[in-house]
């Protein structure tokens, strides 16, 4: 799916729409996902991570619009005056719901031995969503775990194709080591041409893919179960100081 492109630069004029049967206001250009996350209005997403290009991938954030028979991503739908939004129902729940189980049932998500336990987003939202069993069949694949770089894992069987790196990686660090091979449910993260991580020529170390995983998929090196805490970065403080310097 194609990025979400930047704001348009009329984003004065304020809108009004309800959420939930709230009114609100916000700034036209913004998304569902903006207006409702600054109005403590609580839309759950995996892709999605402010400072970074919204794809809408996940599909977490569905939401019902009024006069729509179709759900909607709010990460990348834009307000519109008058606009009726619906965030949580019992069709948006079980949707949601079938979305983590597949998500477990994809790879091999065993929260009791990942280093992420307890600190993981996809295991939080499950926990939210009352997703206490997997009613798909699971695959089990065998997938890789790279550790060729000196400091950090990649480990495959937890990934769940947020492309968070990648973005980061790309419109944060301006690296570009991170993309994904493949297609469909053969698709993989990797590092430069397909090269192992330790022997990437891109890399700089930085560590921000690492922090902006949401699951186990990316970790620092020496840590046992449940000990990886990820450490947000300030990804918009990042930007906004970049393009000073730059001017």
């Amino acid at each position: 799916m194609t990025p979400i492109p930047p704001h348009p630069p009329e984003t004065a004029q304020t809108l009004n729409l309800t959420i939930n049967g709230r009114q609100v206001s916000a700034q036209a250009g913004e998304t569902i996902l903006e207006a409702a996350r600054a109005n403590d209005i609580f839309i759950p997403t995996l892709c999605f991570l402010e400072g970074l290009s919204a794809q809408g991938s996940c599909r977490l954030c569905m939401v019902e619009i009024a006069g729509s028979a179709k759900l909607h991503p709010a990460c990348v739908t834009r307000i519109q005056e008058g606009m009726e939004v619906t965030t949580e129902t019992e069709r948006l729940r079980d949707y949601r719901r079938n979305i983590i189980e597949l998500l477990f049932s994809e790879r091999n998500h065993v929260c009791a031995v990942c280093v992420a336990s307890g600190h993981c987003e996809l295991q939080d939202l499950a926990s939210e969503l009352g997703v206490d069993h997997i009613s798909f069949p699971c695959r089990y694949p065998t997938l890789a775990v790279d550790a060729s770089h000196r400091r950090f894992v990649l480990d495959h069987n937890r990934c769940i194709l947020c492309t968070r790196c990648v973005r980061v990686c790309a419109e944060i660090e301006g690296a570009h080591t991170w993309d994904v091979k493949n297609r469909g449910i053969r698709s993989l993260i990797m590092a430069d041409f397909d090269a192992p991580w330790g022997d990437s020529e891109t890399c700089t170390g930085c560590g921000k893919c690492v922090h902006v995983c949401p699951t186990g998929a990316l970790f620092e090196k020496g840590l046992a179960v449940a000990e990886m805490r990820k450490q947000r970065p300030a990804l918009p403080t990042l930007v906004a100081n970049r393009a000073t310097e730059q001017r």
